[in-house]
């Protein structure tokens, strides 16, 4: 059987099994969906090696998303060209509505023949486990807001208000334990609340423990020191800049790395018509 040369392999992928579609190379190279198949390793390199003996090079896409990035590290240990797309940065019809795992792997090769899909940068494995410590404890900090949060509203349906300036401290989380109530049920509710909200701050604490432990160990150490030389930047934004950026010389020009951390301002602007607002806090 004769291999084909080039062939862009569109992979939309989920938690059991994976649809696929191969597009040959050239703007009349035939599409073929191959159906869906199951996502566990096993099978993955056994559908890697059947297209490796029909063309002579593979080009394999997927977008990214909650199953990571195990399906990369596979194929490219396989030898062969792997692409993570942003899911945001797809070309969508607007007309389009119907969304299938067919039509997705379908559209994901035929863009990919074409070059228009934008790739993520792909973390390596120690990286990947320093951004998720750092995703647990953003977590954990929302966790905590939410619980004080309970706290204080709960306090606000029975009138009771701190007068003090500064709260969550020294003397505000006295002024907590103070509070009492004449109902038993009252009396249970809040102290929960309030044990919910210290094991919350204990957590907190114990992930900025962790986390300085193994940034002194990690290799992109000196690049969050160097971070946290910028005036306003502390260790724990530090970190998670590092972490979520990664290898900032992948970006050409620093308009980009602000506009990936979400720092440029906003715009809608039409005709002479010009409008900028906040800071767009995402990538």
């Amino acid at each position: 059987m004769k291999r084909g040369r080039e062939a862009f392999v569109g992979i939309d992928t989920a938690k059991v099994r994976n649809a696929v579609t191969v597009a040959e190379g050239g703007r009349q190279g035939e599409m073929r969906y191959l159906g869906e198949f199951d996502a566990n390793p096993d099978a993955v390199a056994k559908l890697v090696r059947k297209l490796a003996d029909r063309y002579e090079t593979l080009h394999f896409c997927y977008e990214a998303g909650p199953t990571g990035y195990g399906l990369y590290r596979q194929i490219v240990s396989m030898g062969h060209e792997c692409t993570v797309v942003a899911p945001s940065m797809i070309p969508r019809k607007p007309g389009e509505r119907v969304k299938t795992n067919r039509r997705d792997s379908q559209t994901l090769a035929r863009l990919h023949r074409a070059g228009e899909l934008s790739a993520v940068w792909v973390p390596d494995e120690t990286h990947e486990a320093v951004r998720d410590l750092v995703r647990t404890r953003a977590t954990a900090v929302e966790d905590y807001r939410r619980k004080r949060q309970h706290v204080t509203a709960f306090l606000l349906r029975h009138g009771r208000i701190f007068e003090g300036q500064t709260t969550w401290k020294g003397r505000h989380l006295r002024w907590l334990d103070t509070q009492n109530f004449i109902h038993p049920a009252q009396r249970l509710a809040y102290q929960e609340m309030l044990n919910a909200m210290r094991a919350g701050a204990e957590r907190i604490d114990r992930l900025d423990a962790m986390l300085s432990e193994i940034i002194s160990q990690w290799t992109m150490a000196p690049v969050v020191a160097a971070f946290q030389a910028v005036r306003g930047i502390g260790f724990t934004n530090a970190a998670t800049l590092v972490a979520e950026a990664g290898d900032i010389r992948r970006f050409d020009h620093p308009r980009q790395l602000m506009a990936f951390l979400g720092l440029v301002p906003s715009e809608r602007s039409t005709g002479e018509t010009r409008r900028q607002g906040g800071i767009t806090k995402r990538p």
